[in-house]
């Protein structure tokens, strides 16, 4: 595999989290949120920049609701848009070439066989697995496809009409447990209590109005148009969507809880394991070997662990006891991170 660097994302670790409940009943897609079926669902968080506050606040605005039943994970997206355009029409077209809508799911946490989700206004998808990481060495399975799914867009103005009213546009997704559970702890849907993480992001693009339409504006220093904003859900600190350990988490719930989610130990205990992956990755790009001493990894941080860290010429795993020391947490040089128990 290729041992490049990682960057270290520049961000505290504190991924949002969401409950997300059970369903009332089915839902008829039409785009549309302001309807029954979505009463009980809270909205997440405003999106904020990619990077969290090394960015200023994002100019539009973004949410989301999410639910759950024994068929399908719901998404509702609404995206505050006076600019409503798209241009195209072909599924597993890359999407984020457009104003677009963005899930991204990794059910067992931990970075290796996730799921991307893309639509624009069009209502136009493109949907794959990612194996791993790019930074991991991918790769992408395009030809993966949500069989099943259903979506809808609802255009509050005019799609492609710069001379209309445009207030925003709102997405619906219904994606098929029987897609998601390929990649699920034990092959299965959740059940109540458990997490999967999550997160959303909207690609934005800067527009103007050209020969009566929108075209995006062309930075003159380089002849083509200026880099995308990226508004996520829970942010980032690096402009990289493929970092699953930053992305949110969703909770399962009923009627009956949870609640409330508190960050469990073990979850800090992974993040640090995560933080010694990147370094031991930039230590072997900057010296041709990984380290062999924590002494050489852990920098200015405050760490919990006191981990052990095992290495070849090619290949390194680091392990850390769980917080109540019946299991140890691996994490190894392609960044697959795994629980073991203790015997």
């Amino acid at each position: 595999m290729n041992l490049s660097g990682v960057p270290e994302p520049k961000i505290e670790y504190a991924p949002k989290h969401y409950i997300c409940r059970r369903a009332a009943g089915p839902l008829e897609l039409d785009g549309r949120l302001d309807k029954p079926f979505w009463e009980t669902a809270a909205w997440t968080e405003e999106f904020v920049d990619i990077e969290g506050d090394l960015r200023p606040k994002p100019a539009k605005a973004t949410r989301v609701k999410m639910l759950w039943d024994d068929e399908y994970f719901y998404f509702g997206a609404e995206l505050i848009e006076d600019q409503i355009w798209a241009t195209l029409t072909e599924r597993e077209s890359v999407i984020f070439y457009d104003n677009d809508f963005e899930i991204f799911i990794d059910p067992d946490g931990d970075t290796h066989q996730y799921y991307e989700f893309e639509i624009n206004a069009l209502n136009t998808v493109w949907d794959l697995m990612l194996v791993q990481p790019y930074r991991d060495g991918g790769p992408p399975v395009n030809g993966w496809d949500i069989r099943g799914l259903k979506t809808a867009v609802h255009i509050d103005g005019e799609l492609n009409n710069p001379e209309a009213d445009n207030r925003k546009w709102s997405v619906e997704v219904a994606i098929p447990w029987n897609i998601l559970k390929e990649c699920a702890p034990a092959g299965r849907m959740p059940v109540k209590g458990e997490f999967w993480r999550v997160n959303f992001s909207r690609v934005e693009w800067q527009a103007e109005v050209r020969n009566g339409k929108y075209e995006k504006v062309i930075n003159p220093e380089t002849g083509k148009p200026y880099l995308e904003d990226n508004w996520v859900w829970s942010p980032m600190g690096i402009i990289n969507m493929h970092y699953p350990e930053l992305w949110g988490y969703v909770v399962f719930a009923d009627a009956d809880g949870p609640d409330s989610f508190e960050l469990p130990r073990d979850e800090r205990i992974k993040w640090e394991l995560r933080k010694l992956y990147y370094r031991q990755r930039n230590h072997f790009e900057a010296r041709g070997e990984f380290a062999k001493e924590m002494e050489h990894l852990k920098g200015d941080d405050a760490w919990s662990i006191e981990p052990v860290i095992e290495t070849t010429r090619s290949l390194f795993q680091i392990t850390a006891p769980s917080a109540d020391g019946t299991a140890v947490y691996c994490i190894r040089q392609d960044g697959k991170l795994w629980k073991e128990e203790r015997k």
